[in-house]
């Protein structure tokens, strides 16, 4: 027999072989077991995580010869044929190739004939939604009142491209990636079955790059048993996946703890050596730092690692605080995104190290702040009133103006006189001195400013000095 890949070796035929989706799972046993089967089922999630599989066992389930059954036998000719994609009465249709408005309308008028054999006739539309929009509106009306024999079942990755007409008309089931603890357990049942030896490191590799995809993962395990064959070193898994030594994320994570510039170059420069990929370097740091924060965080179950190297990351993560590896986080994923579009990604990844390292030193505002207010509470008990200021040596008053002497008038003409006598003269008094006269503040007043508790714990904090001390709020100045 020719050899099948283990993707397909190890296929799940029966729903408790599903791994990952118990909620889905649940829900299709329990409608079988009560006749509550509808007659359209979008199944939407990523690559990878048992849609048709899934849509499979569902047909499989409502055509075995015990059925409907939500443990098909595996056995009669309707399973063995299901199995192996050969049923008439149960069609797999590629969206992506029958995407055209006449493909609907041959499976339309397919849908009013009666199966051959099977209980129903089930379409199984695989990413459905590189259908066109005429193809779509085709397969609206059979696909809201189908014959009471029909069955859609219809598979995507995308979603939002469906109309909202179609999905009105459908039970949708939304797929979820699968967790990495296990993904982990089902590749060791395989190969264990497959009789490779490989440890938990170089299968966490795997976990890694399938980033929750269970066919991915698979298919990465088939590759890497025909590299290493039957005993599997985790440094050949590394290699033939490109990951990152462990050594070197150890250093570059010591030397962000210490703030080593030099260190880190050192790291960049052992990477472009060995011509390992730059970007995938600031991945696994990226990475490094999201399990040093869950481990600084207590979060042990959520770092997918042994308990060796979980006992290391939980005495490294005791190096750095929570805001620290935040920061680092953050910064790392920008860079990431920047080194995408460089031309010069080394460059840029060493200025951008240098710089996450010489941001250790930098004190965050939150701290500051915390030492500020603890400074002046602690300060303002045991305060001492400020010493009274020292007279302010005024400035000389300014001596109202004499008034002035009224000087008999002039011997006037009769005219100049009559008008005198019309519109007297009017006297003006002397305007009085401002009492209060406007001038620059006197160092007195800016040392008895200085010796305030507050303000002098912020001049310490900061390191400042006052420029200018001004009237409160409704003072006159």
């Amino acid at each position: 027999m020719k050899y099948q890949v283990i993707a397909r070796k190890f296929r799940p035929q029966i729903f408790d072989e599903v791994v990952g989706q118990k909620p889905i799972v649940r829900i299709l046993q329990n409608a079988i077991q009560t006749d509550r089967v509808g007659h359209a089922y979008l199944f939407s999630g990523p690559r990878g995580v048992g849609k048709t599989t899934t849509a499979r066992i569902l047909a499989k389930g409502l055509n075995c010869i015990k059925g409907p059954s939500t443990e098909p036998c595996g056995a009669c000719p309707s399973c063995t044929e299901i199995k192996a994609a050969q049923s008439m009465d149960v069609l797999e249709i590629d969206g992506a190739s029958n995407n055209g408005v006449d493909d609907i309308r041959e499976l339309r008028d397919s849908a009013r004939y009666a199966p051959s054999r099977d209980r129903y006739k089930i379409f199984i539309i695989d990413e459905v939604h590189m259908l066109s929009t005429p193809a779509f509106n085709a397969l609206l009306k059979v696909l809201e009142e189908p014959p009471p024999h029909v069955v859609f079942i219809m598979a995507t990755t995308e979603r939002h491209k469906l109309p909202a007409t179609i999905l009105s008309r459908c039970q949708i089931f939304t797929f979820r990636t699968i967790s990495g603890p296990e993904i982990q357990a089902h590749l060791r049942q395989i190969a264990d079955r497959e009789g490779a030896k490989i440890d938990d490191r170089g299968l966490s590799y795997i976990v890694k790059a399938a980033e929750g995809s269970m066919r991915d993962a698979q298919s990465l395990l088939d590759q890497i048993i025909s590299f290493g064959g039957q005993d599997i070193a985790q440094d050949d898994v590394r290699d033939v996946l490109g990951f990152i030594p462990n050594e070197i994320l150890d250093r570059t994570s010591a030397a962000l703890a210490n703030q080593d510039s030099r260190e880190l170059l050192e790291c960049i420069s052992i990477i472009v050596e060995q011509g390992l990929s730059i970007q995938q370097y600031v991945r696994e740091c990226i990475g490094r730092m999201r399990d040093l924060l869950m481990m600084k965080l207590g979060l042990d179950d959520k770092v997918l690692a042994g308990p060796e190297d979980k006992k290391g990351l939980a005495s490294d993560s005791e190096r750095f605080s929570e805001q620290e590896l935040v920061r680092n986080f953050d910064m790392l994923l920008r860079l990431e995104a920047e080194i995408k579009w460089t031309s010069q990604p080394r460059l840029h990844l060493e200025a951008g190290l240098v710089k996450l390292a010489m941001a250790g030193r930098v004190r965050d505002i939150e701290d500051v702040i915390r030492d500020f207010r603890q400074g002046s509470s602690s300060a303002a008990p045991t305060a001492k009133p400020p010493a009274p200021a020292p007279p302010v040596a005024q400035a000389p008053p300014v001596r109202p103006a004499p008034p002035i002497a009224q000087t008999p008038p002039p011997v006037q003409t009769q005219s100049r006189q009559a008008a005198a006598s019309a519109n007297p003269p009017v006297v003006r008094e002397p305007a009085p001195p401002n009492p209060t006269p406007t001038r620059p503040e006197s160092s007195s007043n800016m040392d008895a400013a200085k010796e305030e508790p507050l303000v002098r714990r912020f001049l310490e904090v900061f390191r400042g000095d006052v420029a200018q001390v001004k009237p409160s709020k409704g003072e006159k100045q």
